[in-house]
């Protein structure tokens, strides 16, 4: 069988497709797409930050961290596309637990290219991270820009450093020959059936706003970041990995146009009608000591543009309306818990260090 053949599927078969982390929040939207493009979808996640009602009845599940389920794969037929989302991800669970979160990145992703090596599955997507750019040195991070991280003592940039090692894995086995890969960095990706548990700031003022409580900005407000609806990111994927002239490449995937912080808590307001109270968190009751926040963060994104003609097309307003859509409909799940003082009372008492 050629790469074309097992990349594409032949004529009596779909492609067989594995994708890590395929319940998470990213991961649950991209299943989705690929099963409505025809392929047999086959998802390794430990549910840790994912949940087993997001995987579709169409796809395969295998409870479990990707290297205690890699045997099991092995038994099954060659997969023709890999996609790796499975990473431990969120502020909350990189301050609170570096070492699970340091481990999970590097350790799973090693694994992965160790078996795609073995069994000589087609090409691997890995989502990045734009953490990778560590503290801004340019207003808009491209691709190819130098990068600076904090000192090895302040927690926060472990995520980062974690995240640029499984790049250089990543591009490493493409250079050697034994993995073909392409790797995406995600910026503020949002979207329906995002929870605010681990941090993430829009599901979490839409919660607060649908339940008329203030709705909390950490810091000044003045900070912004880039939000890109998840639907119009999962659509980009699988066109990034069927393209042969993508393989071996660094692509920003987001949105370039900048938000602030306090601007979204706005919007959040106006979109949904609340009359919730915009509230200044200082950080220093956010999150543990050694959380340092990063002023802004936009994508360069030519380089995507110019490889498949990327744009994104959902407009912010609709991404708010359809998060609150689904908070209303499961008003429990994913509770927020937004200081340090409530993160020491949901662990029993303990404040993270």
């Amino acid at each position: 069988m050629t790469h074309r053949e097992g990349e594409r599927g032949t004529h009596d078969r779909p492609r067989r497709v594995l994708v890590t982390g395929g319940a998470g929040f990213v991961g649950s939207h991209l299943v989705r797409a690929l099963l409505d493009r025809g392929d047999a979808v086959t998802i390794v996640d430990d549910l840790s930050t994912g949940a087993r009602a997001g995987v579709p009845d169409d796809a395969t599940l295998l409870e479990g961290r990707v290297t205690d389920r890699l045997p099991d794969l092995e038994a099954f037929p060659q997969f023709d596309e890999v996609y790796h989302l499975a990473a431990s991800v969120g502020v909350d669970l990189v301050m609170n637990e570096p070492v699970r979160a340091i481990e999970t990145n590097v350790e799973q992703t090693a694994a992965l290219l160790r078996f795609i090596e073995r069994t000589g599955a087609g090409p691997m997507l890995f989502t990045s991270s734009s953490e990778v750019y560590g503290k801004p040195t340019r207003r808009v991070f491209s691709e190819d820009d130098d990068v600076v991280y904090g000192p090895t003592s302040v927690t926060r940039w472990s995520y980062a450093c974690a995240k640029a090692i499984d790049e250089y894995l990543a591009l490493g086995h493409h250079r050697a020959g034994s993995a073909r890969c392409v790797v995406v960095r995600l910026f503020n990706t949002v979207g329906p059936g995002q929870v605010g548990a681990y941090g993430m700031v829009l599901p979490r003022f839409v919660r607060a706003a649908l339940a008329g409580e203030p709705i909390r900005v950490f810091g000044d407000g003045t900070q912004s970041r880039c939000f890109c609806d998840v639907r119009d990111i999962v659509g980009a994927m699988p066109r990034l990995l069927g393209d042969p002239s993508c393989l071996g490449r660094v692509f920003n995937l987001g949105s370039d146009e900048p938000v602030s912080i306090r601007e979204l808590a706005e919007r959040v307001r106006s979109v949904l009608g609340s009359r919730s109270e915009i509230v200044l968190v200082p950080y220093s009751e956010a999150y543990p000591s050694g959380y340092e926040d990063l002023q802004f963060r936009r994508p360069d994104l030519a380089r995507v543009r110019d490889a498949i003609g990327f744009a994104p097309t959902i407009p912010l307003e609709r991404t708010i309306r359809d998060i609150a859509a689904v908070i209303a409909q499961r008003p429990q799940e994913g509770a927020v818990v937004t200081t340090v003082s409530e993160r020491a009372a949901r662990a029993g008492g303990r404040t993270p260090r």
